[in-house]
Order: C-alpha cells, then sequence, then structure tokens
C-alpha cells in the first residue's frame, strides 16, 4: 500500500528531474546561441571601425608618456582612460596657454612704459631741437595709433565629454526586450491553443493554466503548468539577457571609438595651442628685444639732446646745412636717423595675422643697426 502511495511521487521527482535537466539544456543552447550573435554583431562593427581604432591607438599610445594599456583591459575601461588622458593634456595646453598670456601682458605694459619713458627722456626734445635747427623729422607727420599686438583669435575651445557603460541603458533595453518576448510567447500560446484573449480583462486562471500550461510542450514535455511557466520564465531571462550584453558591448566598442576620435581632436587642439604659445614666445622676445633697444636709444637721445642745445646755442638756426659746422651738421644728422629708425619701429604693429610681424623684426634690427653706427663713432 505505501509502494502505491510513493509511486506518483517518485514519478513527480523523475518528472522534475528530467525537466530540469532539459531546462539546462536548453539554456547552455540558448546561451551558445546569444555568444555566437554577439559574435557575430561584434565581428561586423569590427570590420568598419578596427582599422581606425588600431591607427589611432597606435598613435595615442605614441604620444602618451604613460606605458601601453593591457591588451586584455575592458573596451569601456580603455575609453574612459583615453577620455581623462584627453582632458589633462587639454588642461595643460591651456594653463600653458594662460601663463604664456599673463607673462605677454607683463612685457606689453613694461613696452609701453619703456615707450613712454623714451619720449620723456630724449626723443621728443630732440625731435623739438632737430626742427628748430631748421631740419623736418617723420614725427611732424601726424601720429599713427597701431595696436602693440594683435593675437590670433584662439581655437574654439574643444567640449570633452565623459563616456557611460550602458549598463543603465542595457537593462532599461532589457526590460522592453523581456516584456516584449513574453506578449509574443503569449500571443503564440493563445495561437496554438485558438484562443482569443481580451486585452481589457486580466485572464481568468485557468486561461492563464492553459497558456503556461502549453509551454512544457515546447520542449516535448506533457502539459504542465509549473514546467510551462519554468520555460517561459527561461525565455524571457535569456532575451533579456541576450539583449542586455549586446547592448553594454556594443556601447563598450562605441566609447572606445568615439574615445579614441576624441583624444585625436583633443590632440589637434593642443598642437594648435602650442603653435599659438610658440608664436607668443617669439612676441615675448622680440618686445624683451625692443625694450633693450629703446633703453639704449633713450641714452644716445639723451647724448644727442645735450649736444643739440649746444649747437643751437652756439651756431643758431642754418637755413641750410652748409651754415653749420661740419662736426654739428654730422650729429644733427645722426640725431635726425636715431629718430627716424626707432620711430618707424614703434609706429608698426608688432603683429601680422596673429604672428609676429616681419616687418616689425625687420624694423627693430634697423634700429639696433643704427644703434651700432652711431656707438662706432664714439668708440
Amino acid at each position: 500500500m505505501n509502494e502505491n502511495k510513493n509511486a506518483p511521487e517518485e514519478m513527480i521527482r523523475n518528472v522534475e528531474d528530467e525537466t530540469s535537466e532539459m531546462i539546462e539544456e536548453i539554456i547552455e543552447e540558448m546561451d551558445k546561441e546569444v555568444s555566437d550573435i554577439e559574435e557575430e554583431i561584434i565581428d561586423e562593427m569590427e570590420d568598419e571601425v578596427s582599422q581606425t581604432i588600431e591607427e589611432a591607438t597606435e598613435h595615442v599610445e605614441e604620444t602618451i608618456e604613460d606605458p601601453p594599456l593591457p591588451a586584455n583591459m575592458k573596451k569601456h575601461i580603455k575609453a574612459k582612460h583615453l577620455v581623462e588622458k584627453a582632458k589633462k593634456i587639454v588642461n595643460e595646453a591651456n594653463n600653458r596657454i594662460d601663463a604664456c598670456k599673463l607673462l605677454l601682458e607683463s612685457n606689453l605694459k613694461e613696452y609701453v612704459d619703456a615707450k613712454s619713458e623714451l619720449k620723456k627722456g630724449g626723443f621728443d626734445t630732440c625731435v623739438l631741437l632737430v626742427n628748430q635747427l631748421g631740419y623736418q623729422t617723420t614725427e611732424d607727420e601726424e601720429e599713427k595709433t597701431t595696436p602693440m599686438f594683435e593675437p590670433k583669435e584662439d581655437a574654439k575651445p574643444i567640449v570633452l565629454k565623459d563616456v557611460s557603460s550602458g549598463k543603465f541603458s542595457g537593462f532599461i533595453y532589457a526590460l522592453f526586450g523581456g516584456v516584449a518576448a513574453a506578449i509574443g510567447m503569449v500571443y503564440l500560446a493563445t495561437e496554438k491553443l485558438e484562443m482569443t484573449l481580451n486585452v481589457t480583462k486580466i485572464p481568468s486562471e485557468d486561461v492563464m493554466q492553459s497558456i503556461l500550461a502549453w509551454f512544457s510542450t515546447i520542449i516535448g514535455m506533457q502539459e504542465n503548468v509549473i514546467i510551462g511557466a519554468s520555460v517561459l520564465g527561461s525565455v524571457v531571462i535569456l532575451v533579456m539577457i541576450l539583449i542586455y550584453v549586446i547592448r553594454v558591448n556594443l556601447k563598450a566598442r562605441s566609447n572606445l571609438h568615439f574615445a579614441v576620435k576624441q583624444f585625436v581632436e583633443a590632440e589637434l587642439y593642443t598642437e594648435q595651442k602650442s603653435n599659438c604659445k610658440q608664436e607668443m614666445d617669439k612676441v615675448d622676445a622680440h618686445i624683451k628685444d625692443a625694450i633693450e633697444t629703446m633703453k639704449t636709444y633713450e641714452v644716445l637721445l639723451n647724448e644727442q639732446k645735450g649736444k643739440l642745445q649746444r649747437i643751437l646755442y652756439i651756431e643758431g638756426s642754418k637755413e641750410k646745412s652748409a651754415g653749420y659746422h661740419d662736426k654739428s651738421y654730422l650729429e644733427i644728422r645722426d640725431t635726425k636717423e636715431l629718430i627716424r629708425t626707432i620711430k618707424e619701429f614703434m609706429d608698426i604693429s608688432m603683429s601680422e595675422d596673429g604672428k609676429l610681424s616681419a616687418k616689425s623684426v625687420l624694423f627693430l634690427q634697423q634700429a639696433k643697426d643704427e644703434i651700432d653706427k652711431t656707438l662706432k663713432r664714439y668708440y
């Protein structure tokens, strides 16, 4: 009697064991299919972007000082690393430019001060004395208001974006996909059972059991609500896993492609900033040279001022150069040349299209050559 009672329980356990084994086999097969699908999708994307990524990544690894990233590092981690590197080089470039601008502004102020001191320290007086001695200088012309330095317009600021893992969006997509899969499976069951569900009402318990029981027939078993629910749940979960895995992997590859592209853009931006800094460094050196030159002119013109005052006091103003003593005429002529060369330099902008003006460099050199000529008469 006890044996007859235990027989149904053993049969149910055997059925449950067989069902579990079948479900595990189905899950393994679906896992394999998921992996195959994922590999196919990723391979297709690799054909399109792998060459670009490899070339850019090689370039990136050559330019960054840190050691190369491990080959087995996840793509999303690599992408985040590249984004951080891009931010770092952009910040460093901006900081260098800002420091260079501050130095340039300071030197420009010194240049203005030196120019003002030169005018007050002998230049204006010498111009007046040369005119009184009967010689017109270029200073008599209307004074030009030329900007000293006009920097080239900076490159447009670059906005670097962080990359997301895609896990949250993958989870949302997986939920929608799971719901869609469940609805599709239920619709398939109703079609096979020749049922018509009223979507405005919640199905009755008998209807739901019939639908769930039908799913057990998919794996070749008799109708069973528990097994059918397990099959439905497994399919829905696998669909969700499939969507989630594909989304995260696609997002990781997309992130790496985006991060490499962004890093290259950051390098181009940094290169533009570097070129700008080089030009600013040239202008800075030019300004320092100009300041020293103007200080020398201040000394020379101060000396010439005394000589011209002596000539004007002793010899007076003459209409013709022949009226002056030869040495006096030489002093007047040399003073006039000093005034002309330094004025030509001061009247021209030091920049042209955001770069150091070649004309300004030429005029500064001419002013320095005039200093050499004047000093040779003394030594």
